[in-house]
């Protein structure tokens, strides 16, 4: 029951009208949206001499209402009733339901429409149903970060959180964190899963900023049970972004949630990310993802193409001869592997005809060609810093003096023009910048080599530097 206001005979309605008055002087002050993200989820408890005590869903409600509106709620409380001199909020987890507003729908319902987030989340990516546990190929290369990825899914088990997920360009990180949602999802139902990318998550934020609405985006961030973030390389140099995620993760991790993240980098090395970030994401399970071997890249080749001929119920085939030519030739990654596969697999659809492995070379001849000499940005990042004697980290940070900002503009330029990394790829590999920033800075050289003799020299000779690699 609840106590006395007056420390006398004050009953339990009293006090609710009370509160109900206050709640509309809150309405009133703050408006009908402020009121039912916030204010709405309290739930008032008891009076206990001359503390009202309240409960809230989560922590993050009840530190936002701390930060943000309590005075004005003890100001109104003791305008009500003059006994009232503190107010204790405490957390109720079995409010969290009331507040996300879940329907209980049939267990049917929920498989049947399985997506990376809540309705509530529909502008987010859905999980794609081609990445699951059952297809993804297990060699020792990937067989620790599997392994990880199953157990992170196990309803009792949360001795390691957050799992950090790292590796190179197609190697299957996304697909392992595709394969957490749906699992995740399947053996727990009533759980809000959301996934989405770096870039997507740094797009919300900003709209939220523009749309003045950044309330609704920490609720719905911070009110999931397991969140999934693919490529936070894309954060690097984008300070803002860097500091909100920290708060949702900090948030989910200290209400118990699960985050998977996956980085092309381990925490260590993200540029740019502050100490206590880096620190955080090295605090659960860090696990990497390694370039294939051949016996790997073979198994998938060949499951991959076991694929396409179900699913187009083509009576034609591949020598395996072809398919382990393929898996000892394309060793970049596992999805350039599987492109491969996709040209050759065409042209024998296109010919009505068997392709050998001297066709295979004919029609492959422009990617087998750039596989001969591959460049990679990375490795034109390490020239150029080397070259202009500054480190890496500079050289991708934000910082704009002249003297990290030439040789940044040089080694996106070279990126664009010796490697086949599309604009937006070479943009997050330096600083998770806009693809509109490496258009601007192969502009500027072009400019600068043909109105500058002496530049132009010093960018040919480390273009020889990197070709000669």
């Amino acid at each position: 029951m609840y106590q006395d206001l007056n420390k006398n005979q004050a009953s339990t309605i009293d006090l609710k009208d009370q509160w109900n008055s206050v709640l509309k002087k809150l309405n009133a002050e703050y408006g009908n949206e402020i009121f039912n993200s916030w204010i709405k989820n309290i739930s008032i408890r008891n009076l206990d001499e001359d503390v009202l005590y309240f409960t809230v869903p989560t922590r993050f409600i009840r530190d936002w209402i701390t930060s943000h509106y309590l005075d004005k709620i003890i100001f109104f409380l003791n305008k009500e009733n003059s006994q009232i001199r503190r107010v204790k909020i405490n957390i109720d987890n079995s409010l969290t339901a009331n507040m996300l507003n879940i329907d209980k729908v049939s267990s049917d319902d929920k498989k049947t429409n399985i997506y990376a987030s809540s309705s509530s989340f529909s502008d987010d990516w859905p999980l794609d149903d081609r990445f699951k546990f059952e297809k993804f190929i297990v060699g020792p290369s990937n067989e620790l970060a599997f392994a990880s990825a199953k157990r992170f899914c196990t309803k009792d088990i949360n001795d390691f959180n957050p799992l950090y997920v790292y590796g190179g360009v197609g190697l299957g990180k996304t697909h392992l964190l595709h394969a957490i949602g749906w699992k995740y999802k399947e053996e727990n139902l009533e759980k809000s899963v959301l996934y989405l990318s770096a870039e997507r998550f740094m797009f919300q934020f900003i709209k939220s900023l523009r749309q003045k609405d950044t309330m609704s985006f920490k609720q719905k961030f911070r009110s999931v049970d397991v969140l999934i973030l693919d490529d936070i390389q894309f954060m690097i140099g984008k300070v803002s972004t860097q500091e909100e995620f920290f708060h949702t993760f900090n948030s989910l991790l200290d209400m118990n949630k699960k985050v998977i993240i996956s980085g092309d980098r381990p925490p260590s090395d993200l540029a740019s990310f502050n100490e206590r970030m880096k620190s955080r994401l090295s605090g659960g399970l860090v696990v990497d993802i390694m370039p294939a071997d051949y016996n790997l890249r073979f198994s998938i080749i060949k499951n991959k193409y076991n694929e396409l001929k179900d699913r187009n119920k083509n009576t034609l085939s591949l020598d395996e001869e072809v398919l382990s030519f393929l898996a000892k030739t394309v060793t970049s990654n596992v999805r350039e592997l599987e492109g491969a596969l996709n040209k050759v697999y065409t042209f024998s659809n296109i010919l009505g005809k068997k392709i050998d492995v001297e066709l295979t070379k004919s029609v492959l001849k422009d990617l087998l060609k750039s596989n001969d000499k591959r460049i990679t940005i990375d490795e034109i990042q390490k020239k150029v810093s080397s070259y202009y004697n500054i480190r890496i980290d500079d050289l991708i940070s934000s910082r704009r003096i002249r003297t990290f900002a030439r040789p940044r503009q040089i080694a996106m330029y070279l990126s664009k023009k010796l490697t086949t990394r599309s604009l937006p790829e070479i943009g997050r590999k330096f600083g998770g910048r806009d693809h509109t920033t490496v258009i601007h800075a192969v502009k500027k050289i072009d400019e600068l080599k043909e109105n500058d003799s002496k530049f132009d020299e010093d960018v040919n000779l480390i273009t020889q530097m990197i070709t000669s690699l």
